[in-house]
């Protein structure tokens, strides 16, 4: 039985499934992502074929997470009608739930299981990829970082599910 950590940590119960709806990975530090169907999720490691694989094991930033909604926000605040993902140089984009409400909590993606570590904050790279405000534009709807608890396949339309609280 995993302790719980915050007074908030009692509402998990009340957040409802999402949905994935994009996946990318970065070869290599600074490169583009690339968009894929699937990916296999590696236990204190990462996303197969993303950089992050060869960092130290145990890193929190293992994968990162933001919400189709927290997308329209930040097109919204640029005055964009929409925002790519891969712009974002987020790894899992959901839909259908709001994904700071996972924050240090554990949570299924596919057959993977995971663990919010921290709130996913805008660096300086989103001025240059968003242009003037990209930064300011994104803060509070940056997302997630997680750690991977257990390895296991995700992929597109995979459910993304809060393990309940014990």
């Amino acid at each position: 039985m995993r302790e719980r950590r915050s007074p908030l940590d009692r509402y998990i119960d009340q957040v409802g499934p999402g949905t994935v709806e994009w996946i990318g990975l970065r070869p290599r530090r600074r490169e583009p992502l690339q968009p894929v169907d699937w990916v296999r999720a590696v236990s204190d490691y990462g996303l197969e074929g993303d950089h992050r694989m060869t960092k130290t094991p145990g890193s929190g930033r293992q994968v990162t997470l933001i919400s189709s909604e927290f997308i329209a926000q930040i097109a919204g605040h640029l005055g964009l009608s929409d925002v790519e993902p891969a712009r974002l140089r987020r790894n899992l984009v959901v839909s259908g739930m709001n994904l700071n409400a996972l924050r240090r909590q554990r949570f299924r993606v596919g057959d993977a299981l995971f663990e919010a570590t921290q709130l996913c904050h805008p660096c300086s790279r989103m001025e240059q990829e968003l242009g003037p405000g990209g930064v300011v534009a994104m803060l509070g709807y940056g997302g997630l970082c997680a750690r991977i608890i257990e390895s296991g396949a995700i992929a597109l339309g995979d459910r993304v599910i809060p393990e309940p609280s014990s």
